[in-house]
C-alpha cells in the first residue's frame, strides 16, 4: 500500500515568492542551501540535492500549486514516481506551504522528516531576511 503524509509551514512570504523561488534554479538553491536544477514548465523536469531528488512538473498554477512526480535514488527502478503536491495559501503576513506527498513506496515515510530538515526549515530561515 502506497504511502502518503502531509507537511505544513507558515513563511513570512508571499505566496508568489515563494512559487517563484521554488520553481527557478537559482532560487530553490538558495532557499535549500544545495544546488538545484529546476523548472518553471509544466512536463519539464528537475534535479535538486546533487541528483538525488527528481522528477517532472505536471501540473503548475502560477502562485497557487505545484503537482510534480518525484523521486530519489533511493527508488528502486521498478517503483513508480511518487507525487508531491505543493499549495500556497495566503494567511496573514505570509503564506501557508502545505506539501502533500503521496503514491510513496514502503520505504517512503522518512521523506516527511526530509521535507523538515532539507526544505522547510532553510526556508523559514531564507524567507525572514
Amino acid at each position: 500500500m502506497a504511502k502518503a503524509f502531509f507537511v505544513s509551514e507558515w513563511f513570512p512570504a508571499s505566496p508568489e515568492e515563494i512559487y517563484l523561488a521554488w520553481l527557478d534554479s537559482e532560487g530553490h538553491s538558495k532557499i535549500t542551501g544545495s544546488p538545484a536544477r529546476v523548472s518553471s514548465k509544466v512536463n519539464e523536469g528537475f534535479e535538486a540535492w546533487d541528483g538525488y531528488i527528481f522528477g517532472k512538473n505536471l501540473e503548475l498554477e502560477p502562485g497557487r500549486r505545484i503537482l510534480q512526480a518525484w523521486r530519489t535514488t533511493e527508488f528502486d527502478p521498478s517503483e513508480p514516481d511518487s507525487l508531491v503536491e505543493i499549495v500556497f495559501e495566503p494567511v496573514q503576513n505570509g503564506t501557508k506551504v502545505t506539501l502533500h506527498h503521496s503514491k510513496l513506496p514502503p520505504h517512503g515515510s522518512q521523506y516527511q522528516q526530509g521535507w523538515i530538515d532539507n526544505y522547510f526549515q532553510p526556508m523559514k530561515e531564507y524567507f525572514k531576511r
